[in-house]
């Protein structure tokens, strides 16, 4: 990570012309030309390189507070707007739909931030954030948020999966009680309406009443997902903000038992609520997630992680970021095991170095 992966997405993965970051690189290292920047992507980065400034890797404070001042002065549009979806390469705003996803990681953003400079700023514009997403995305009905504006289609989970990590991360920055409310709130909208504890699954789409969605969509469980929910909430438990710790373990047992393949370590990427295979393909974000479900349960119960922190770290050093040139990654693979990503998503650098810190966080307590 810090040797290799940081140093490489600092050299390629910033844009030193227009601002901002790449949004992907071609399978060779290269800017792959996207035509656009998606705020979501700056956000990831901005969190990357502070959290790395964070554990010492110097460089990341500079790249940071560049990222975090092209997210505020070119991806912010006003009040009455909100942020853009997305920008052209040159930073103008190309598609202003609000989006309760990118909404929920520019508050991760602002709140890494935060954490590694103490800026102020980045909590005021947390609050700016924030104010935003209750006038235009809360749902009337009082449960949770519209995912999107015009709220077409299912409502989903996971935007609301990130606003609850944004917002857990602010609190625990700050300290300030509008955060851990919102937190709270998510936490309690899990118990009571994305998970079901009889099976131990967590739903994607949902109907206007947190229903499941009928047919095939209310049916689909992703175990990067489940990994990825249950160690948010231990963090959650952690802070005093919420108590889940049944459904911690009953999302990581369901997610083992049926996410991962006992033969290879890989995590598929999703199965239905039975849990019968949808799509054994696996993209890397997936096998991070396991990493950080084994820290939850070991900081929850004390379960031993030493067995998933061998057998995912030794997929996705072995499969995913094996890759060349070296800090680049193979980002998906079919079910048969073949390489099947046509570029290198700058998105996935977020799951990667997360997964990497928080091992490294409980490793000299493991030894």
């Amino acid at each position: 990570m810090f040797d290799i992966a940081l140093p490489f997405w600092a050299r390629h993965g910033v844009d030193r012309m227009h601002g901002g970051f790449v949004e992907a690189l071609t399978l060779d290292g290269k800017d792959a030309g996207a035509g656009f920047k998606r705020t979501r992507v700056t956000c990831r980065q901005i969190h990357v390189f502070s959290h790395a400034a964070m554990l010492g890797w110097s460089d990341g404070e500079a790249i940071a507070r560049d990222g975090f001042g092209f997210l505020t002065q070119r991806t912010w549009l006003g009040r009455e707007t909100g942020f853009a979806r997305t920008l052209t390469v040159t930073g103008e705003a190309l598609d202003v739909t609000p989006d309760l996803y990118d909404y929920a990681f520019v508050l991760f953003a602002c709140a890494w931030r935060h954490r590694a400079s103490q800026d102020p700023q980045a909590l005021e514009w947390a609050h700016r954030t924030l104010d935003v997403i209750e006038s235009k995305l809360r749902h009337p009905g009082g449960e949770g948020y519209w995912h999107r504006l015009p709220a077409t289609g299912w409502r989903e989970q996971n935007p609301h999966m990130h606003l609850l990590e944004a917002a857990i991360v602010l609190y625990e920055t700050s300290g300030e009680a509008r955060f851990g409310a919102l937190a709270t709130s998510i936490a309690k909208l899990f118990q009571t309406r994305f998970f079901d504890l009889r099976t131990g699954t967590l739903a994607e789409f949902f109907d206007d009443d947190w229903n499941r969605a009928p047919g095939g969509d209310g049916r689909i469980v992703e175990p990067g997902h489940q990994f990825e929910w249950a160690w948010i909430l231990e963090n959650c438990r952690r802070l005093g903000l919420a108590e889940a710790s049944e459904a911690v373990r009953r999302l990581v047992e369901f997610g083992e038992r049926h996410g991962v393949d006992p033969a290879t370590g890989v995590t598929f990427n999703s199965v239905n609520e039975d849990g019968v295979s949808i799509d054994r393909g696996s993209r890397t974000w997936p096998n991070t997630e396991r990493l950080k479900a084994a820290v939850a349960l070991y900081e929850l119960d004390g379960t031993d992680p030493e067995p998933v922190f061998a057998s995912s770290s030794g997929v996705l050093l072995d499969r995913y970021l094996s890759h060349l040139p070296a800090g680049a990654w193979m980002d998906a693979f079919d079910a048969g095991g073949r390489p099947v990503a046509a570029n290198v998503p700058a998105s996935t650098f977020y799951h990667v170095f997360l997964a990497f810190a928080e091992m490294l966080r409980v490793a000299d307590r493991l030894k």
